[in-house]
């Protein structure tokens, strides 16, 4: 069994999925919407396996109201994401605050360097 954070970033790494997301962001969509943009290159069970990939990751819900089948984005796996990489965003932030100060001496020492070694006129 794979952990939700494994499911998230599985159903993201497909453009087709992260497509029908930035759909969805507009608001409700019925599978047929969703569809629409991939017919031509894909048939239409295709693209129902995408939906199920999504909705087994828990980032759409699906309902269904008679024959409509509104689909519509679930946050709280985005939420997990979001505070997995957090974590990552603060190490890099600090890494490259450290980087800066370095190349900062580094390149302040040099500029002396010039200016103590540059030509006379």
């Amino acid at each position: 069994m794979q952990d939700g954070l494994s499911l998230t970033f599985a159903a993201l790494a497909d453009p087709t999925r992260r497509a029908m997301l930035a759909r969805l962001s507009r608001g409700e969509a019925n599978v047929s919407d969703l569809a629409k943009p991939f017919l031509k290159e894909m048939s239409l069970p295709a693209v129902t396996k995408h939906l199920k990939v999504l909705e087994k990751a828990g980032l759409v819900t699906k309902t269904r109201e008679a024959q409509w089948r509104p689909c519509k984005l679930n946050g709280a796996p985005f939420k997990d994401v979001s505070n997995w990489m957090e974590q990552y965003r603060t190490f890099w932030e600090e890494s490259f605050d450290r980087l800066d100060a370095y190349l900062k001496t580094v390149t302040g020492n040099e500029g002396k360097k010039g200016k103590k070694h540059g030509r006379k006129k």
